[in-house]
């Protein structure tokens, strides 16, 4: 076992005790697998690097985007849809 499982086993044991009352009182074991996989996930997202929504180096998309929007949202204004018979 790493130092890093053990670091992650050592913050699941010190979670439980926090808010489950652990060792006095032990959680089902699905809700113990369930804190586990949280903690790992939580240190999984936080090794990753965050990642920009969107790429703000292309000026032209992103104008290309929203000028798209635009007339996508006053198209509506333009056209009469009522069905007039």
């Amino acid at each position: 076992m790493n130092a890093s499982e053990r670091q992650s086993l050592q913050e699941a044991a010190l979670w439980m005790a926090r808010h489950a009352g652990f060792p006095a009182v032990r959680l089902e074991p699905q809700a113990e697998a369930l804190v586990c996989m949280a903690l790992m996930a939580g240190r999984e997202a936080a090794a990753q690097p965050a990642r920009a929504r969107f790429d703000v180096r292309s000026g032209a998309q992103r104008s290309a985007q929203k000028q798209w929007a635009l007339r996508r949202s006053q198209v509506h204004f333009k056209c009469d849809n009522s069905a007039k018979v």
